[in-house]
C-alpha cells in the first residue's frame, strides 16, 4: 500500500451513520424522520461530521427496515418526503457536511413493481429480472440457506417455479447478469447523483451475480444454517468485480462522489480493484468482529488489513454499525467500560484510515434491550437473544 494518495473528503473526514427511525423524531410519533435529522444538524457540525451515511429512507413494506425497497427514486412517508431531503441536502451541504445513501440493490422488495411483474407469468418481460428456477426433485433448485435463516428459495404457486432470496422471502435476489437490470439501478442511482447526493454505502456489494448453474454449497462447520455453508460459490465473483468497475465509471462523471462497499473480511480487499479503478473505500469488519480485548489482537487486524490494501487504496475502519451490538456493550468491563470505550473512540479516530461512527458512539450510548415480544429484525426474531 503506497502512502501517497490524493486529499479528498472521504479519505479526511468522518463519516456518521445515521438510522432514521431511531435518532431524531420531529412530530411524535415515536419514529425518527428527516426533519429531525435537519434540526440536529448544528449538533453534527460542532461534533466535526464531514459526512452524514443514512441508513435506508427509500419506500419499503419494512420486512427489513427498509433493506428491501419497492421504490429506488422516493423517500418513504415513515421518515419525510422528497422535499424534506432536498432540504436536508442543502442545509447539510451550507454546513459543509455530505449525505452518502444505502443502496440496497442485490435485491429489492417482492412488493416492487418490477417483481410484481416478474412474478405475474414465466413469459413476463421482467421474468429474468429475477433469479427463477424450476424444482429439482419436487424440492428447492439448490441448498443454499438463507443468511437470515431457512432455505434461500420460495416456491410461486402461481409460475410453479422458486425464487431466489439470500435474504427474508420479501426480498427476492434481482439478476445481475441481465443487461437491463443493471442499466436500471445505475439509473436509479444517476437520480440521486443528480440531485446532489455526494455518495453511496453499498449493501453487500459481494453478492450480487451469481453462477449461471447455481450449484450447491459444500458444508463447513458452523453454529446455524448459513454458516454451515462455504458461500464461495456466490460471492466476490469475477463478474461481481466487473459491475463495480462500471459503477466507479459511473461515479467518476460527477466532481468527489464516492462509494463504500460492505462486503466480508474474506476478499475484501479485492473491491479496490487495481489502481484504484473499483470503490473508494471498502468495509473491513475484522475489527469490529474481534471478539477480546487485547492489544495485540486488535494491532494484529489492524497490520493485516494494512498489508492486504492494494497500492493507492485507502483504509476505513468501523467499531458500530445496525447490524451488531455496540461496543462499549460488547467490551464492557465493570468500573472500567467507559475507559475502554475511550480507548477504542481514541483507536478508531487516530488509525490511518477514514474512521465511520455510529450515531450516539461519541457519547457512550450502550446497547438497549428489548423483549423478545418486541423484537421485529428478521435475524433479532429468529435467532434471538
Amino acid at each position: 500500500m503506497t502512502h501517497d494518495a490524493p486529499s479528498t473528503w472521504w479519505r479526511d473526514g468522518v463519516i456518521y451513520q445515521i438510522y432514521p427511525r431511531s435518532f431524531a423524531d420531529s412530530n411524535g410519533d415515536g419514529v425518527g424522520d428527516l426533519p429531525g435529522i435537519i434540526a440536529r444538524l448544528d449538533y453534527l457540525h460542532w461534533l466535526g461530521v464531514d459526512a452524514i451515511w443514512l441508513s435506508p429512507i427509500n419506500p419499503s413494506p419494512m420486512a427489513d427496515f427498509g433493506y428491501d425497497v419497492s421504490n429506488y427514486h422516493d423517500i418513504d412517508p415513515v421518515f419525510g418526503s422528497l422535499a424534506d431531503f432536498d432540504r436536508l441536502l442543502s442545509e447539510a451541504h451550507a454546513r459543509g457536511i455530505r449525505i452518502v445513501l444505502d443502496m440496497v440493490m442485490n435485491h429489492t422488495s417482492d412488493q416492487h413493481p418490477w417483481f410484481i411483474e416478474s412474478r405475474s407469468s414465466r413469459d413476463n418481460p421482467k421474468r429474468d429480472w429475477y433469479i427463477w428456477r424450476d424444482p429439482k426433485n419436487g424440492r428447492e433448485p439448490n441448498n443454499w440457506e438463507s443468511v437470515f435463516g431457512g432455505k434461500a428459495w420460495q416456491f410461486d404457486e402461481r409460475t410453479g417455479q422458486y425464487y431466489l432470496h439470500l435474504f427474508t422471502p420479501q426480498q427476492p435476489d434481482l439478476n445481475w447478469r441481465n443487461p437491463q437490470v443493471k442499466a436500471a439501478l445505475f439509473g436509479e442511482c444517476a437520480f440521486w447523483l443528480d440531485r446532489g447526493v455526494d455518495g453511496f454505502r453499498l449493501d453487500v456489494a459481494h453478492m450480487f451475480v451469481k453462477p449461471q448453474d447455481l450449484p450447491d454449497n459444500p458444508r463447513k462447520f458452523g453454529l446455524r444454517g448459513y454458516d454451515r455453508q462455504d458461500h464461495s460459490n456466490h460471492i466476490n465473483l469475477p463478474e461481481t468485480h466487473a459491475i463495480w468497475k462500471e459503477f466507479r465509471q459511473l461515479l467518476n462523471r460527477y466532481d468527489e462522489r464516492m462509494a463504500v462497499g460492505e462486503v466480508e473480511p474474506i476478499g475484501a480487499e479485492g473491491y479496490y480493484g487495481s489502481g484504484d479503478d473499483e470503490l473508494q473505500l471498502v468495509f473491513n469488519f475484522a475489527l469490529l468482529y474481534q471478539p477480546h480485548w487485547h492489544a495485540s489482537a486488535f494491532r494484529q487486524v489492524v497490520q493485516a488489513w494494512y498489508d492486504q490494501l492494494p497500492n493507492d487504496a485507502w483504509p476505513c475502519w468501523v467499531l458500530n454499525n445496525h447490524d451488531n451490538r455496540r461496543s462499549i456493550s460488547r467490551y464492557a468491563a465493570g468500573a472500567h467500560t467507559e475507559a475502554r470505550a475511550k480507548v477504542a473512540a481514541t483507536l478508531l479516530l487516530t488509525l490511518r484510515g477514514t474512521p465511520f461512527l455510529y450515531y450516539g458512539e461519541e457519547i457512550g450510548l450502550r446497547q438497549g434491550r428489548i423483549p423478545r415480544a418486541e423484537i421485529l429484525d428478521p435475524p433479532g426474531r429468529k435467532y434471538w437473544p
